[in-house]
């Protein structure tokens, strides 16, 4: 009995330890992940709630693979109970989608026991989003503008394509609409990298044009890129 007993025990302990120590494992990697991801995000689309899910997500998905523990049974109805959750939290960026991929992949790395090889992986990953990320791999060489300018007649064609041309890569019209004395024009721009400094006396010689009374430049871009 007393055999028994302490077979049991022995069990117990070495489950306790494989939860502890898969647990603690993921709860570290979706920790280092979660202040990776915020260090190289980009953009305007930035939620501080998704690191506590990027940071949560690792030890939930590791404690779910140490319930199954290759149990068919357990399987299916944790499948059978998952089906009835409906997930309506969109993805804005594609790249959170990618981080999501690596944090689970990390819980079921750390709920199969593969310690090592999931602690590796994620260095290795981690250190090619920095390479990226110093390279600014993925962001446009261009920027792109609306520039919109109304006034009254006469309207400046020659000088005002001459200014908008002096400081931007290429330009189109959009839209050119007269009602009376009136006039509004619609340019699309593109400006370099080094051309973007440059905005502020793009608008004021503009301005500065006869006949030009309002200036406006505005980005179409849903999400910017920082």
């Amino acid at each position: 009995m007393w055999r028994v007993f302490s077979q049991l025990l022995s069990i117990s302990g070495e489950l306790a330890l494989t939860l502890v120590v898969s647990l603690t494992t993921a709860f570290i990697l979706g920790l280092a992940i979660a202040f990776l991801y915020r260090g190289t995000h980009r953009g305007l689309s930035y939620e501080p709630s998704f690191l506590s899910t990027l940071v949560l997500l690792a030890p939930i998905v590791s404690l779910v693979m140490l319930f199954i523990q290759g149990s068919l049974v357990i399987s299916l109805g944790l499948v059978g109970s998952l089906s009835i959750i409906r997930f309506r939290t969109p993805i804005k960026d594609t790249r959170d989608m990618a981080f999501l991929f690596w944090v689970i992949a990390t819980g079921i790395g750390c709920g199969v026991k593969l310690w090592t090889p999931t602690i590796m992986a994620t260095v290795l990953l981690a250190a090619v989003v920095c390479f990226l990320y110093a390279l600014e791999h993925g962001r446009p060489r261009y920027a792109d503008f609306v520039l919109v300018v109304s006034g009254a007649s006469p309207f400046p064609v020659e000088a005002s394509e001459e200014v908008i041309r002096r400081h931007t890569v290429n330009f189109r019209i959009r839209s050119h609409e007269v009602q009376g004395d009136r006039w509004e024009k619609v340019f699309e721009l593109r400006f370099s990298k080094a051309q973007e400094t440059g905005l502020d006396q793009l608008l004021r010689d503009v301005q500065d044009l006869r006949g030009v009374d309002k200036v406006s430049l505005l980005a179409p871009q849903l999400s910017l890129p920082m």
